[in-house]
């Protein structure tokens, strides 16, 4: 059976891509995925009892190596501001093309913490800074430097002990551009290396937390538990960024969305569904609902739509309790129940939801995600501005 793509006209609307749920395909999962079986090591960690100084971390894999480098700097709190203006962060870091030598790190201390007034240059890839969620921080510093872990309610309502101001890369105050790297086959998917870093970024605020709860009360101290910890990741500030970038990368987001429906289509052809892909799904869906229902937003429109969605999801697993699992193409079955019955936000929920029992589809559209955009955007040079005047 030969399954029609979904309409751009009807899924490149801002109302339906604001509906899409993170998935396999999405960046900061094919960035764990792809460098799971990679070497980690925290190669340097230069902290004083305050937690400021300097830390490194490292990825390596077949001779080759990239590394964090943070950098951790005493801020008032009446310096402390979130703004893109802002001029001096509670840390900030560079991702280093390889190991940093003495030389590199002295470079990188003189220049990181600056941001925009200072200069990198080709062996750094991406460039960030981050502000501590200031009464999150010093209340699990409190917990852990008094024998206790933190509380969960809290933590669930903020999420991260640090969030990022900025996540730069590609060129930027003399990055390495994009074409030193592109053809590097652990980095063809899209944000690969800005996922590394902010990723690295997080293992740095739970290591710096532990180090300054430690020294504050050696005796009662205990670590900040692996479990909880797993639930924390990285704020973000505003991510302003995103749009103009969306704007000027018109192929990237194409490639994107048509990746996740070429993944869409293939998933509703296959005709014979084994009963381990189907569980896999219904338990990954099942499971999910735990998740959801941790949302916190301040937002009434927001509010309403996790309300309905929790709704939907709830009448899908009752329907698919039911469900014959045997019959020919299950998820297209499956599909076409949801499009008729629940709203567009579940619908594409189930979208990502489909895609867990199937790696073997999921992956062949990884490398794809990412676009040779000077295909596109030559200048054509041997024309006249006579032609563009005439034009405009």
């Amino acid at each position: 059976m030969q399954i029609q793509l979904r309409s751009p006209k009807e899924i490149m609307k801002l109302s339906r891509l604001g509906c899409f749920h993170q998935s396999k395909l999405s960046f900061l999962r094919s960035f764990l995925e792809e460098f799971k079986d990679w070497k980690y090591s925290r190669d340097l960690f230069e902290l004083n009892k305050e937690g400021y100084g300097r830390v490194v971390y490292s990825f390596s894999k077949n001779n080759r190596t990239y590394s964090l480098v943070c950098f951790a700097n005493k801020l008032s709190d009446d310096e402390r501001s979130d703004r893109v203006i802002a001029t001096k962060w509670d840390a900030a870091f560079a991702l280093h093309d390889g190991i940093p030598t003495k030389q590199d790190i002295e470079r990188l201390n003189e220049n990181v913490p600056k941001q925009e007034v200072g200069r990198l240059s080709y062996k750094e890839l991406a460039l960030s800074r981050a502000n501590r969620s200031v009464r999150l921080f010093n209340e699990v510093v409190e917990s852990l430097s008094n024998g206790r872990q933190p509380d969960k309610n809290i933590l669930s309502k903020v999420g991260y002990l640090y969030r990022t101001t900025a996540v730069y890369g590609s060129g930027k105050f003399g990055l390495a551009d994009r074409f030193r790297v592109k053809n590097r086959s652990e980095i063809k998917g899209p944000f690969r290396l800005e996922m590394m870093l902010v990723y690295l970024v997080r293992q740095f605020t739970f290591d710096q937390i532990n180090h300054i709860a430690k020294n504050k009360n050696p005796k009662k101290f205990v670590e900040l538990d692996r479990k909880i910890a797993k639930g924390l990741g990285i704020g973000n500030s505003t991510g302003l960024g995103m749009a103009p970038f969306i704007v000027n990368h018109p192929t990237l987001l194409n490639n994107w969305v048509l990746a996740r429906e070429n993944i869409l289509k293939k998933i509703r052809e296959v005709e014979n569904v084994n009963k381990k892909e189907f569980n896999i799904f219904l338990t990954c869906l099942k499971k999910s609902i735990k998740n959801v229902e941790n949302w916190n937003t301040d937002s009434d429109f927001q509010k309403n739509k996790i309300k309905n969605l929790l709704e939907d999801l709830k009448k899908t697993i009752k329907y698919l309790d039911e469900i014959n699992i045997n019959q020919k193409f299950l998820f297209n079955e499956i599909y076409k129940w949801s499009e008729n019955k629940v709203s567009d936000e579940c619908l594409e929920y189930l979208v990502s939801m489909f895609m867990e029992p199937f790696d073997e589809i999921v992956n062949k559209f990884k490398d794809k995600m990412s676009s040779d955009e000077d295909n596109y955007f030559t200048i054509p040079t041997e024309r006249k501005i006579s032609e563009l005047r005439d034009i405009i």
